[in-house]
């Protein structure tokens, strides 16, 4: 690896670091650039998963003052986003990917219009303070393992459907969700990483190189996300996600 690419990996992995913390969606700036210096395609999004998975912890440790009170939420949690991560890990190890390679888009621009109309969402589906405390708990735990399938199997923009599917669901202000995707991302990304250490083709020198970037860049982002109004940060979400979308129907 040149020094030159040395540098542009730093850049993207300090970019995509906070904005995996803020909106979900990173590694649609990592995994190109890992492309186009010359990695295969699955080498390429194993290399990203492991270099991204630092980013999310640091940006769940950023966040902790929003996911007071959670602990119990996330221990019930876990078993099922960590299933989810397995299973979609074995997906992208045994099976083709172009299948879901066309479906990823459409996921991105449903998780958008989610958070866009989120409020009429709630309207026809019912407020999530009005469900059954049974109802509410099958909802999340149905919402996770979806998204930890998706993370497990392609991780970009995963902390854009999380969002969407969890401010759905909760009825929690908006930091704290976002706060709660963090947690939930670097449990996918800690699962990955074993995963992939094992069985996936990585590139290590990739690895040493974009993952100290990625927690700088997620420690930064999940302080400026806390900082953030709700309605100002669902812009973002809604605005990024729109974007990926848009660039993956493009490719």
């Amino acid at each position: 690896m040149h020094i030159g690419e040395a540098l542009v990996l730093l850049g993207g992995g300090l970019v995509a670091g906070g904005v995996n913390a803020i909106a979900g969606g990173g590694s649609l700036i990592t995994f190109p650039l890992l492309v186009g210096l010359g990695l295969p395609g699955v080498a390429a999004n194993v290399s990203n998963a492991l270099s991204v998975a630092p980013g999310y912890a640091a940006g769940a440790v950023g966040s902790r003052p929003d996911l007071a009170g959670q602990g119990r939420r996330i221990r019930t949690i876990l078993p099922t986003i960590v299933a989810g991560t397995l299973c979609g890990s074995a997906l992208l190890l045994f099976t083709p990917r172009s299948v879901f390679d066309v479906v990823v888009p459409f996921l991105l621009l449903g998780a958008a219009a989610m958070m866009a109309f989120q409020n009429r969402l709630r309207d026809l589906a019912g407020h999530p303070r009005d469900n059954s405390p049974r109802k509410a708990a099958v909802l999340l735990q149905l919402s996770v393992f979806f998204c930890g399938l998706y993370g497990g199997y392609f991780n970009a923009a995963m902390g854009v459907l999380l969002i969407a599917f969890l401010a759905l669901v909760l009825d929690e202000p908006l930091r704290r969700v976002s706060a709660l995707k963090n947690v939930f991302s670097a449990v996918v990304g800690v699962t990955t990483v074993l995963l992939y250490s094992v069985f996936g083709p990585v590139n290590w020198a990739v690895v040493a190189v974009l993952a100290p970037a990625t927690i700088a860049g997620g420690y930064a982002g999940a302080r400026i996300a806390r900082r953030l109004p709700s309605e100002a940060l669902r812009r973002v979400i809604v605005v990024f996600a729109a974007a990926v979308a848009i660039v993956l129907f493009a490719t």
